[in-house]
């Protein structure tokens, strides 16, 4: 996997460069350009904090960067998901021409959306600070390898659904009615408490989503490390999420450009 992800770096200006070029599509002709990708989370943050507060009758103060985080994680990780199935299709006059590693075209994926990523990350730290106050530098530190853990995995799964797109092409459809079934069940607009001692409540320890909301939350909201335990999870569905891929893509990078 070193000599496979060393490669990948050797090829780290073209990648690079389509990241730019999509960012500069994405807002070409905009008034705002990427103000864009403030205002949206700022606008959806207002909206839902001023619902949903009222109905779990939470502070907004602490409601508002709890909110906001998990927007931010489970954005990322679904869009990652949902935009990464048509990754290959995407990249399909490039893979024609080169034999290049074929993770590049999903994390090509991964890095658009990432920049939109810290963009609210940015914004989660700047209202936790505002209204929750300074959660110490060890918790602050955290975030750093919580995000690399979060970024991981994204990568991951978008290669592995991109993959699976090229040979089954209902897979971003089903995945679609799926994340939408498993926003409900992740503690995205609502305290994990609310589940607790409930039937639903036992369903948020096996949700894959949890651990890596915890991972963003701990420090920022709750101003404290996340636990030995939630890093572990994390840290077990990256690995595994990234062995998965790996092996898919050493089985079918030869024989992708058949099935595009």
């Amino acid at each position: 996997m070193y000599a496979y992800i060393s490669s990948i770096w050797s090829y780290r200006y073209f990648w690079f460069s389509l990241v730019q070029n999509d960012l500069r599509q994405r807002y070409r002709g905009s008034v705002l350009g990427m103000g864009w990708s403030l205002l949206h989370p700022i606008a959806m943050t207002v909206i839902l904090c001023v619902v949903f507060g009222s109905i779990f009758q939470q502070d907004y103060r602490f409601f508002g960067p709890f909110l906001l985080a998990g927007m931010a994680v489970w954005n990322f990780l679904t869009q990652s998901i949902i935009v990464g199935c048509n990754s290959f299709f995407m990249a399909e006059a490039y893979i024609r021409q080169q034999p290049i590693p074929m993770a590049i075209y999903p994390l090509r994926t991964v890095l658009g959306l990432g920049f939109h990523f810290l963009i609210g990350m940015g914004l989660v730290v700047a209202l936790s600070l505002w209204f929750l106050g300074w959660p110490g530098i060890v918790p602050i530190l955290s975030i750093i390898p919580s995000m690399m853990l979060v970024f991981l995995f994204s990568w991951s799964l978008s290669c592995i659904f991109g993959l699976a797109t090229v040979y089954f092409r209902d897979t971003r459809h089903l995945s679609e009615v799926g994340l939408q079934i498993l926003f409900y069940l992740t503690p995205v607009m609502y305290p994990p408490s609310v589940l607790e001692g409930r039937r639903l409540g036992i369903l948020l320890k096996f949700n894959p989503i949890s651990p890596f909301l915890e991972l963003i939350r701990d420090p920022l909201i709750y101003q404290k490390l996340p636990s030995i335990e939630t890093f572990g999870v994390a840290f077990a569905l990256t690995l595994i999420a990234m062995v998965v891929a790996y092996s898919a893509l050493k089985a079918s990078e030869k024989r992708i450009i058949f099935h595009l």
